[in-house]
């Protein structure tokens, strides 16, 4: 008499693992975070000032950005992967309000955690007529006033692609 259907699958499981053999553990690939999309886009607290405005963002967006005195070095390493991220916001489907508003408070918390490199994602604008994106261009206008972040470029196509930027950030003192 057979056991049963579970114990059938886990018997037919196990014979067509057959010979094979894990992985050693430093042959295994480091996943990417999950993005991150909190409940509902709330207020920065007062603690946290929304100092980031829409002012002369312009139609198009920017490709990278670098703080002065910091060396061309710095974006090169940040394109490589030298800081790889270490957490993602994802601000699809969000008016600009709700993004800027998400946006600087995950600024806040990856700064107090000390998170050196984070994954802004925000889209490419699929219906933008041939421009690119509001959100997007938006999001890289306010990437480049707020005072922690020291750079950004476009993520590579794994991460999201002109879809996304890699942001490195000061880091707590």
């Amino acid at each position: 008499m057979s056991a049963g259907p579970e114990q059938d699958n886990a018997d037919l499981f196990r014979q067509a693992l057959g010979d094979v053999t894990p992985l050693p553990p430093g042959d295994r690939a480091l996943l990417a975070p999950k993005p991150r999309r909190y409940a509902s886009p709330s207020l920065p607290s007062p603690s946290i000032p929304d100092t980031l405005t829409d002012h002369g963002a312009g139609d198009t967006a920017l490709t990278e950005f670098l703080c002065n005195g910091l060396n061309r070095t710095t974006l090169r390493k940040l394109r490589h992967g030298a800081w790889p991220p270490r957490d993602v916001l994802d601000l699809h489907g969000l008016t600009n309000d709700e993004a800027r508003k998400l946006l600087v408070e995950f600024l806040h918390r990856a700064t107090q955690r000390g998170l050196r490199c984070v994954n802004i994602i925000h889209g490419k604008g699929w219906r933008s007529e041939g421009r690119d994106g509001i959100l997007k261009v938006h999001t890289r206008h306010w990437l480049a006033q707020h005072a922690q972040v020291l750079a950004f470029c476009e993520a590579p196509a794994n991460a999201g692609g002109s879809g996304a930027v890699w942001v490195l950030l000061r880091t707590k003192i």
